[in-house]
């Protein structure tokens, strides 16, 4: 009776999380506990150049005193291979359960592969060979793991890019702020470039006469190119977002403005080269700001959205920042529309 109990407890733990960081370290912490392992890691796969790598996004060992994930490199390169791990590319290839005897112990190894396409995999070491039962609670623990993430994907991504939507940006915005706050006051960084995050907005070029000349279908084929995108020109620990028709919003990390001048570039130059079907040629305004200690969602994105309009009222098919283009004493410009022409 009293093992149920715990069981029951660690479901209710496991359920309780709401968002992906709260999410993994729970699991860890749950699964170490209900193995009396050694060692709990889950990892996650990414894929670089056709290479397949291995992130932890959460970890637990003897010694630890709460669950923590290794902060992410600058580059995928700088993650271990898949390839260079048989025993865990092989449980991810089977999508099946493997213990592994070896002279540290038992290597339990549990994939995790979701609705969205994300692999990710469930690591422990323990003592003693496992019992059928534990594995069988391990299991169930993993599947229900990926029945909330499931949920949390389905919640926080638009439905037709799979980008992240703007329910989840003022989460993720809080806590960048948060830790930039700490950081100004001297309270420690998680990051050796932590407080230095960038905003950006990104405006699809006269978007309304794609959808005009072309239909709504061609236009979202667009928009679904576009997120592709996207997601290719930032590094895997950034986030990208869509606010809703052809806007686009990121959190980019950055050493200056330069850097990140640079990497908002690389994008507009990427989208400028990409042939869009039936389309053509397409373009993007993108305005950026640095995000400031204590800054609030509205307020960061107000001095990008300045930038964007700078941008446009410019040419379009550019990048202007706030910090260095306009300036904290520059007069407002809003946009302003008459239905669904933009006036400027």
């Amino acid at each position: 009776m009293r093992q149920v109990l715990q069981h029951l407890e660690h479901l209710a733990r496991l359920t309780r999380g709401k968002d992906r960081d709260s999410l993994d370290v729970t699991l860890v912490e749950v699964l170490r506990s209900l193995l009396d392992a050694r060692s709990v890691a889950l990892r996650e796969v990414l894929v670089e150049d056709g290479v397949d790598r291995l992130l932890t996004r959460g970890q637990l060992e003897e010694g630890m005193t709460a669950p923590a994930a290794p902060p992410p490199p600058d580059a995928l390169s700088a993650l271990p291979r898949l390839d260079a791990d048989p025993e865990a590319a092989e449980a991810l290839r089977a999508r099946h359960t493997r213990v592994h005897a070896g002279p540290n112990g038992y290597r339990i190894l549990v994939p995790v592969l979701t609705e969205s396409g994300r692999r990710l995999l469930i690591d422990a070491v323990r003592d003693h060979e496992p019992e059928e039962y534990q594995l069988r609670v391990v299991e169930g623990m993993a599947r229900i793991f990926e029945n909330v993430v499931n949920l949390l994907d389905a919640s926080e991504r638009d439905t037709l890019t799979g980008l992240l939507n703007r329910k989840s940006f003022d989460d993720t915005f809080y806590k960048v702020t948060r830790g930039a706050a700490l950081a100004s006051e001297g309270r420690g960084q998680r990051r050796a470039d932590d407080g230095t995050y960038w905003l950006a907005v990104v405006d699809v070029d006269h978007f309304k006469q794609v959808n005009d000349r072309y239909g709504h279908l061609i236009g979202d084929e667009v928009l679904l190119l576009m997120a592709r995108l996207l997601r290719g020109s930032f590094r895997h620990d950034d986030r990208v977002y869509r606010f809703g028709g052809e806007e686009f919003v990121a959190l980019v990390r950055a050493g200056d403005p330069a850097a990140a001048a640079a990497a908002f570039e690389r994008l507009r130059r990427t989208v400028e080269a990409h042939p869009f079907p039936q389309v053509g040629r397409v373009t993007v305004s993108i305005g950026f700001t640095r995000l400031r200690p204590h800054d609030t969602p509205a307020d960061a994105f107000e001095r990008a959205d300045r930038a964007v309009y700078l941008a446009k009222a410019q040419g379009r098919n550019t990048v202007r920042c706030f910090d260095t283009d306009i300036g904290a004493d520059a007069a407002p410009a809003p946009r302003e529309s008459q239905g669904d022409v933009e006036l400027f």
